[in-house]
């Protein structure tokens, strides 16, 4: 299945609105804080970081940025534009769900002017619909190929999809240990604002808790490991997009890891600081492999055209082609088994040159054809 013309340009556009959306926040986050470094030291976690101003945005969002752009090419120009709205809008929908609580929260007044928080919530609602829409029109813009030259949908190559297996498979079970981990050690009191938020776990304005993006990561890295083992078509864009995630993520965690000295002491750390370094180059090395593996064109999916073509000139299985005569039938010029062809009666039947049943004697033989020039 590929999506239609209208599909794909109204795939855009909304990915277009996505992307100019996240665009102004990190503009707007560029003019409070003043200097770009201090907004990547803030993105990048260091504990260090004092911006001017408080930014709006974390970490996800210049990579949400990044997918609605690649993404919005993909819907215009690649076979896969249907899955890729489809997971797009799926991602874009999870990550964005809590700002429709966090915003307007009271706990959100000591940092934020309510005339910010206004345009974060009424931006939160766009993107939670344009997400809706963007699975809407993949799911239902499809329609089969019209002809035989059309770019069919590409599956993950067999080894592509056995190592996006074990990247992401091997990230999502990693990441749903820490919140295990998490739910064990913090106060009972505490862990629900790491997930959904609260006033002692305090997120960006447009961002997701820490517990909530981390859990969406995991469970969308698990069910795309488990379906890139058989191939699935929407294997490719999902994993390229949590495969962005994970190694931002773990590339940021090293970052953070040398910036305070955690490598040239890493031998005295504790455990669970040893594991956390090593966790970060987890991710970063998952989130590289995923990424390169799934970028490469795949095979294309057959069953959108149709299993058993056997190419030009040559019908499908069970099916006749031009100028094949159906299964059991006999072509042009040659007669069908049982009756006669043209000039011949049936058998046993009495006729025109044959002998009447039950009589003795025969009609006249009919006359012989003329001659050729005749």
């Amino acid at each position: 299945m590929i999506l239609t013309r209208g599909a794909r340009i109204t795939g855009a556009v909304l990915l277009a609105v996505l992307a100019a959306t996240v665009g102004g926040w990190i503009v707007r986050d560029l003019r409070a804080v003043g200097e770009p470094l201090d907004l990547l030291r803030h993105w990048a976690g260091y504990t260090d970081a004092r911006p001017e101003g408080p930014p709006a945005t974390l970490q996800a969002d210049p990579v949400l940025f990044l997918v609605y752009v690649l993404a919005l090419i993909a819907s215009l120009r690649s076979s896969v534009a249907a899955s890729t709205l489809v997971t797009t809008g799926i991602v874009t929908f999870a990550l964005r769900l809590p700002g429709v609580w966090i915003i307007g929260a009271s706990w959100m007044d000591e940092r934020y002017g309510d005339e910010l928080r206004t345009r974060a919530l009424i931006g939160t609602f766009v993107a939670l619909a344009a997400g809706l829409a963007l699975v809407v029109t993949g799911a239902a813009g499809r329609r089969q190929p019209a002809d035989p030259y059309e770019p069919l949908p590409t599956r993950p190559g067999q080894g592509a999809g056995f190592t996006a297996f074990l990247a992401l498979g091997a990230s999502g079970a990693v990441l749903i240990a820490w919140e295990v981990r998490q739910f064990v050690t913090l106060p009972s009191a505490l862990y629900p604002d790491w997930f959904i938020g609260g006033r002692v776990i305090r997120t960006g304005l447009t961002a997701a808790p820490p517990g909530w993006s981390s859990a969406v990561l995991a469970v969308l890295c698990l069910v795309v490991a488990w379906t890139a083992l058989f191939r699935a078509v929407h294997a490719r864009p999902l994993g390229m997009i949590l495969a962005g995630f994970l190694l931002v993520s773990g590339a940021t965690g090293i970052a953070r890891a040398f910036h305070h000295r955690m490598t040239d002491r890493f031998g005295d750390l504790g455990a669970e600081q040893q594991l956390i370094v090593l966790t970060s180059v987890l991710l970063a090395l998952a989130g590289a492999a995923a990424l390169l593996v799934l970028a490469r064109r795949g095979t294309e999916d057959a069953d959108g055209r149709g299993q058993g073509y056997g190419g030009h000139g040559y019908p499908r299985s069970g099916a006749q082609g031009y100028g094949y005569p159906p299964g059991g039938t006999p072509g042009y010029g040659y007669p069908r088994s049982g009756p006669q062809g043209y000039g011949y009666p049936p058998a046993g039947t009495p006729g025109y040159g044959s002998p009447q049943s039950g009589g003795g004697s025969g009609n006249p033989p009919p006359p012989a054809s003329p001659p050729p020039g005749w």
